[in-house]
């Protein structure tokens, strides 16, 4: 994951999720201001960063919005907890959190539901002993399953040899249930293959890379390196150039340098989780709940998609700006917003 020249402005995002009698209906005034924001994990990765231009996008459309965007610039809980807390003091409409760091949420979630704050929870699924009752996230399971898929593609069935394995944050969630997916289709349709890992990959960008080096020197003979982050691609690729090596690796997200890897060969697959809808949705959600539209409850997903070099070229020209990530979600948009119904599940099902 790799910092990106975005707008000065943009910090970064939070998710949170509609709660207690939050989730009555707000004003039908459809005209109001209305006070929203979204904290999020870190601003110096793509996909935190995707989540911000979603939520601004979102705000645009529902019109008339003060949309506070805030987070950390790299991964800081304790930071983030304090801009969340200042989020629901100004913020009064709602606030969306994406945090990689659930469990230091509990009591901040549960003072701002007390307190009749929309919250809803964004790419990680609320932590436990909370009343945040809307999630906006995709499958992580299936991603993983997803990217799996695509290596197969490029290893005979007969195939033998070692695949490493990376995870950027060992132990969070959303990154060990795309590991699992991953796994789950190698050991099932290339059983002769031997996986070694996950490895701490690190998710910081120089962090990463370094780490990523060592793996690879550390695991010479390997055929293949995936990475389940948006920065493994990035380093994958990097170290591909620098040493002369092929190899097959893949990862996730459609940070701009692994969607330029895809395109030049270092890369045969990302697996991306569409953050940019999960903004999107979220604060749309909430605003719509603000002026009058009840908050839905459960797990949205959101869904994903898969980038190889047959589509690249279309997915770099998606990521330009954001007005080009606008209009090309926005088919997309159209059919998940007007019917619910059909991408919302059980909260407890969220993987």
């Amino acid at each position: 994951m790799r910092p990106h020249r975005f707008v000065a402005g943009i910090a970064a995002v939070m998710m949170l999720a509609a709660c207690g009698s939050g989730n009555e209906a707000g004003s039908s005034d459809p005209n109001r201001k209305l006070n929203l924001a979204f904290v999020y994990a870190t601003s110096t990765q793509n996909p935190f960063q995707e989540m911000a231009f979603g939520a601004k996008a979102a705000s645009d459309d529902a019109g008339n919005v003060n949309l506070t965007l805030s987070a950390p610039s790299g991964i800081n809980g304790a930071q983030q907890v304090t801009m969340f807390q200042s989020a629901v003091r100004n913020a009064t409409d709602g606030v969306a959190l994406e945090t990689l760091t659930p469990d230091l949420f509990v009591r901040p979630l549960n003072q701002a539901t007390d307190s009749k704050i929309p919250v809803v929870a964004v790419d990680t699924a609320p932590p436990a002993g909370t009343k945040v009752d809307l999630f906006i996230g995709n499958s992580n399971t299936d991603l993983g399953k997803a990217l799996g898929e695509e290596f197969i593609k490029k290893v005979p069935e007969d195939a033998t040899g070692e695949v490493v394995l990376g995870n950027d944050i060992p132990g969070l969630g959303v990154l060990e249930d795309r590991l699992k997916g991953v796994q789950e289709v190698i050991k099932a349709k290339r059983p002769k293959l031997t996986i070694k890992g996950p490895f701490d990959s690190g998710s910081e960008p120089t962090t990463n890379f370094e780490k990523w080096n060592d793996i690879v020197k550390a695991n010479p003979n390997a055929l293949a390196y995936l990475g389940v982050g948006a920065q493994d691609a990035v380093s994958l690729a990097l170290i591909q150039k620098n040493t002369g090596r092929k190899f097959l690796a893949g990862s996730c997200d459609p940070d701009s340098s692994a969607l330029q890897a895809v395109k030049d060969g270092y890369v045969f697959a990302l697996a991306s989780p569409e953050h940019w809808l999960k903004g999107y949705v979220a604060l749309r959600l909430l605003a719509d709940h603000a002026r009058g539209k009840e908050l839905p409850k459960g797990w949205w997903n959101t869904g994903q998609l898969v980038i190889t070099s047959e589509n690249v070229d279309q997915i770099i020209a998606r990521q330009q700006n954001e007005d080009t990530r606008k209009s090309a979600f926005k088919t997309e948009v159209d059919k998940q917003l007007a019917d619910p119904s059909k991408y919302i599940r059980p909260i407890g099902e969220a993987n």
